[in-house]
This record gives C-alpha cells, sequence and structure tokens, in this order.
C-alpha cells in the first residue's frame, strides 16, 4: 500500500486487495473532469461554440436570471481574456444571434450584454439532461454524504487555487 492508503493510482502502483484510498478519490475524481471534458467538447460541437463562448454565455444567462446585465468589460475579467479577444468573442455571440449589445441604463458611452432568448433556450436544450442526471445523482446522497462531498469539493477549490504560476519544469 502506499504513504497514502490507495490501492492504485497516478502516482502509485496497484495493490491487490487494498481498501479504496485518497488516491482511488482523486483518480475518480480525474475521471469524472475526463467525462465532464467530453461533455463540453460535444456540446459546444452541437452548439458550434467554442467553450470561451458557452462559458461567457452561462455568466449572461446566470446574470439575466438574476435581473442584472453584465458590461463586455467585466466579462473580459470573469473569464480572463484581453479587451480585444472580448471584442471578437462579443461580435461572435452577435452574429450568431446568441447575445444582444443594449444601451447601459446609467452610463451613455457603456453597453450591457444580455442572451437572447434563444440562445438561453439552445444552452437549455443542449445540458437539460446532463444537469437532470447530475441533480438525481446528488439527490441520491444522504445529508451526511452531501457534507462529506461539499467539504472534500471545497478543499479541493482551494488546494487548486493554491497553485501558483511558478516555473515550468521541463523534461
Amino acid at each position: 500500500m502506499n504513504p497514502h492508503g490507495a490501492s492504485e493510482g497516478y502516482w502509485y502502483p496497484p495493490v491487490e486487495g487494498a481498501q479504496p484510498g485518497a488516491v482511488d478519490v482523486i483518480n475518480a475524481l480525474r475521471e469524472f473532469r475526463t467525462s465532464e471534458s467530453a461533455m463540453r467538447r460535444r456540446t459546444r460541437s452541437s452548439a458550434t461554440m467554442g467553450e470561451t463562448d458557452l462559458l461567457a454565455l452561462r455568466y449572461l444567462i446566470d446574470a439575466e436570471a438574476a435581473g442584472a446585465g453584465i458590461r463586455p468589460t467585466e466579462l473580459a475579467a470573469r473569464l480572463a481574456i484581453t479587451s480585444a479577444s472580448m471584442t471578437s468573442l462579443v461580435d461572435r455571440l452577435v452574429a450568431g444571434g446568441h447575445v444582444t449589445r443594449e444601451p447601459h441604463p446609467s452610463d451613455r458611452r457603456a453597453v450591457i450584454l444580455r442572451p437572447t432568448p434563444g440562445a438561453a433556450d439552445e444552452v437549455r436544450h443542449n445540458l437539460n439532461q446532463m444537469h437532470t442526471r447530475m441533480l438525481e445523482a446528488a439527490e441520491s446522497l444522504s445529508a451526511e454524504e452531501i457534507k462529506a462531498v461539499m467539504h472534500f469539493l471545497e478543499c479541493m477549490r482551494e488546494a487548486v487555487d493554491a497553485v501558483s504560476s511558478g516555473p515550468r519544469i521541463t523534461a
């Protein structure tokens, strides 16, 4: 058994008959992320949009549901893209009929981006079945399991957020 109590893992060789351990959890998380990435690729293909386009649209749909609009500069900051990339993204989404530009209600020089009703429907249609199955999986958990999963995911988010962009290791 490896130092983390796992039966097999990315860094450790398999151990016959071992109980699941921490590395098994990390592997399960990796497998989930791989499946999620594959699903996002399939969704992008069916929606003929890039991942950043879909993420931008999701932010706009969430803002719309909250009764707010988002300025292009705010969206660029959330997506961590340059203003030039943001301009191209907005132009693409507007040309595709997914987003509209509207005058800002209090700043005459600014615009607000809003998803079109058709865009929200398209995203919901593409993702609704997946969200339903994910919700069913979460609803099958006991209150104790939900607390454990929430704690684990919060710890994983903190671990990932703590990674710096330090020097790269090259082989």
